[in-house]
């Protein structure tokens, strides 16, 4: 059988009748498709400007309040805080989880199966009322009288912060997973080449398994961040102080709750289209490496 290539082709069509005009394929259902998408999508957005039930002033009076950006900024701080919080936590049950010991490696197991099995409404409920069951933190040598530092539990555990620790929990219990993934995804010829050149366990993850892992631990992460800044919405719950605790607050002043949620929703996807950009970046980053 004879291959003919493209060039071939063309030049045959040529020699055919080389004033012919190359007419593309027209696809008429893709676009019969496209119009009626584009169509139902114009439909939506004009039943939302137009409804008279949905007061659009009051969105954008709102939209810069001092009040609103205020429960924005607790927003990030809760999530980027959580992030940083659940990443290390995160890389050190991985580690456990992959350890050679029973103990750690069961522990490690027992906390990814807890955390990613509570609903993170309950944990955060849970956390926000710690101080029902535990009246006293303190910190110590156990078993003896010896105490380092006590303090009431209702001091420490603000809803800001129990808002940080249930979310913290959640997340690296997913992201320990993440990580241990990325971890098992090295061929085990890079632990026989480090071992040859003398490595010990920590300069092996430092400086051969974790920079390679970071190409496949970076997008699952990246997301993760995304949902972690979602999940942030819950702790309206506990009243975290954060942007659906603020609006809902409003909203239960000038009745307005449909149009306060519509303000909340803009900034969500204003943070969410920002972390998104950054994230490609990254991403585009640790794939050149």
């Amino acid at each position: 059988m004879t291959n003919v290539s493209i060039t071939d082709a063309k030049d045959v069509r040529e020699q055919i009748d080389p004033d012919a005009a190359v007419v593309p394929v027209r696809h008429w259902g893709r676009l019969l498709l496209s119009v009626v998408v584009a169509l139902l999508v114009l439909q939506v957005f004009w039943s939302f400007a137009t409804n008279p039930f949905i007061h659009w002033e009051v969105v954008a009076s709102f939209l810069l309040a001092p009040t609103i950006l205020k429960g924005l900024l607790a927003t990030l701080e809760i999530s980027v805080i959580a992030v940083v919080l659940s990443t290390v936590i995160a890389v050190v049950v991985a580690v456990m989880r992959m350890s050679k010991s029973v103990v750690l490696s069961t522990v490690a197991f027992g906390y990814v199966f807890v955390f990613r099995g509570i609903p993170l409404i309950v944990l955060l409920i849970l956390v926000g009322n710690i101080g029902l069951f535990m009246k006293q933190v303190s910190l110590g040598i156990p078993f003896t009288d010896i105490t380092f530092f006590s303090a009431p539990t209702n001091r420490i555990f603000t809803p800001f912060v129990a808002s940080i620790i249930g979310l913290s929990l959640c997340a690296s219990a997913y992201m320990s997973e993440i990580v241990r993934g990325g971890l098992l995804s090295i061929g085990r010829g890079q632990y026989q080449a480090a071992m040859a050149l003398g490595m010990d366990g920590r300069q092996t993850l430092r400086y051969i398994l974790l920079p390679q892992a970071m190409r496949v631990i970076v997008p699952p992460m990246g997301n993760e961040f995304i949902t972690t800044i979602k999940m942030s919405a819950l702790v309206a719950v506990i009243a975290g102080g954060d942007l659906l605790t603020v609006a809902q607050s409003i909203s239960g002043v000038n009745y307005r709750t449909i149009e306060m949620l519509f303000v909340a929703t803009f900034w969500y996807l204003a943070v969410v289209a920002a972390s998104s950009i950054i994230q490609h970046f990254v991403e585009r980053f640790t794939a050149e490496k």
